[in-house]
């Protein structure tokens, strides 16, 4: 592990040793920035993104964590003593730091299948509409005329075609959580 402070990191972010550090950084199981200003956290995350190209998650519990969430490409705010501030910045939100096992494995798991089989579901439900459509032009000869009427196609995603998603929204589970929990490396098969 790695434990840097906010003088080091000044150092390194004004001496132009930005590379260095992320070499270092790759041999790190775990790094840990302590006594860092906002600014220096979201550039350590502004840093990581842009050079390693790589997903970040920034956690934090308060107003001086808001611009390292925002910086992240998923961020969670944990609401505690310091305030709301970095739980009203955050894309998730959660109460105590241990429920954040739960978030990643078990919900992060669950979205991953869900998103794969609705965006099956998009394609499917689009591609079945559309050559309703293609068809119908070679019986009308071409002439543009309207197969169903236009609040038809208007609402068509409203009204015929909004079960499955508020099913699979609610209802899908592909592995319960308490398997997910026992078994992390399942996360990896969502991905």
């Amino acid at each position: 592990g790695l434990v840097i402070d906010g003088r080091t990191l000044n150092v390194i972010f004004q001496g132009g040793l930005e590379e260095k550090f992320l070499a270092l950084t790759k041999h790190c199981r775990a790094v840990l920035c302590c006594r860092s200003t906002p600014l220096q956290k979201s550039m350590v995350v502004k840093l990581v993104r842009r050079q390693l190209k790589v997903m970040t998650l920034s956690i934090g519990d308060g107003a001086n964590d808001v611009s390292m969430i925002q910086a992240a490409d998923v961020g969670i705010g944990i609401s505690g003593q310091e305030g709301m501030q970095a739980v009203m910045a955050s894309d998730f939100a959660i109460s105590r730091f241990k429920h954040l096992k739960k978030l990643l494995l078990v919900h992060g798991h669950w979205c991953y299948a869900r998103l794969a089989k609705m965006v099956i579901y998009f394609f499917y439900k689009n591609v079945s509409y559309v050559n309703l459509l293609f068809w119908y032009q070679f019986f009308c000869g071409f002439s543009g005329s309207t197969m169903i009427d236009y609040w038809q196609m208007i609402f068509f995603n409203l009204f015929f075609t909004s079960m499955p998603p508020l099913l699979f929204g609610v209802l899908d589970r592909d592995v319960s959580a308490e398997t997910l929990l026992g078994l992390p490396a399942l996360y990896k098969n969502g991905q």
